[in-house]
């Protein structure tokens, strides 16, 4: 697609500086003076601008919260105003709702003691359309990485307590000298057509009536082409014949690279794995305009900013190309 870095969080905008991660005195002096994006339990600060506007929220590290973290920085790299940190801040506790487990997406706000009213912690993915395309990605890289510390605390070789380097990007056992990187899990999603008609499903936990793309993980040894055959075929026996690529999404749910596919399907009989999803259907390009319209009681599309909203979009303006 000719259109595809204009995926949320795609954009391909941030300058890692990866070139900086080893300079732990030169990151320290950047660290004085630069922006700090603060994240509780995965959610970034943000501020709201407007009801449309929401902007990120950062901290120095003159913060004393910052301050008392500075051991948990991770250099994200530098935009047009300069470089930029982010640290998890989930055992601080700040004001506001606790978050509610039950929700399919956190809606909740949480307010950091001392800052301005209109700023707090925010779920990503309810506010990823309305950040700009650089903030979207600096925002989804913090998420991804402050996550994959979280769960990646020991070493996978010996089991003994890893600690960060390379500025972040990395995690050594102090033990036996192995180093970790951070992970990313490959996940085909793919926009299913046949004729005039698109294949989505649903699955059980999803809001009521909200249908997405069918997507599934690659397996080792397997090509984008054959998983996507395979997923397609797992989750409702329909035969797929033709792949192409379109476009891909960092998804930091926790750290998927979301790689989006075109499939040509060779029959439309559906016979739907029940572990998978609770249905599958068919539906014209007619159908998905009413749904996209908001103009279906029964169905309801995914996500603003998802690659599946992207992809059935364009789909649907005929810009796949």
């Amino acid at each position: 697609m000719k259109i595809a870095e204009q995926v949320t969080f795609g954009a391909g905008l941030l300058d890692r500086a990866a070139e900086l991660r080893s300079d732990n005195t030169g990151l320290l002096r950047l660290a004085e003076t630069a922006r700090v994006l603060p994240v509780w339990r995965g959610k970034p600060m943000v501020e709201r601008i407007s009801d449309r506007q929401i902007d990120l929220a950062y901290l120095t590290l003159s913060h004393n919260e910052v301050c008392a973290r500075r051991d948990r920085l991770v250099f994200l790299g530098r935009d047009r105003v300069g470089p930029l940190f982010t640290v998890d801040m989930s055992d601080c506790q700040p004001n506001g709702d606790a978050p509610d487990p039950s929700e399919f997406v956190d809606p909740t706000w949480q307010q950091l003691p001392g800052t301005p009213d209109t700023q707090g912690f925010a779920e990503l993915r309810n506010i990823m359309a309305q950040l700009t395309p650089i903030e979207a990605e600096a925002a989804a890289t913090a998420r991804a990485i402050l996550e994959w510390h979280r769960i990646h605390g020991f070493c996978a070789n010996c089991g003994a307590h890893s600690l960060p380097t390379q500025a972040g990007w990395q995690r050594t056992c102090p033990d036996c000298g192995r180093s970790h990187f951070p992970r990313t899990d490959p996940v085909v999603i793919m926009l299913i057509t046949h004729g005039n008609a698109v294949l989505v499903g649903r699955n059980a936990q999803w809001p009521a009536g909200m249908f997405s793309l069918l997507a599934g993980f690659l397996e080792p040894g397997e090509t984008v082409e054959a998983a996507t055959r395979r997923e397609v075929f797992e989750e409702t026996g329909v035969r797929v014949g033709q792949v192409d690529y379109l476009s891909s999404q960092p998804w930091p749910y926790p750290s998927s690279l979301m790689i989006g596919t075109r499939g040509l399907a060779t029959s439309t009989d559906i016979t739907i794995d029940p572990n998978e999803l609770e249905q599958a259907i068919w539906l014209s390009r007619e159908d998905m305009l009413q749904v996209f319209a908001g103009q279906n009681p029964d169905v309801s599309p995914a996500r603003k900013g998802s690659i599946a909203h992207f992809l059935l979009s364009n789909w649907l303006a005929d810009r796949l190309d």
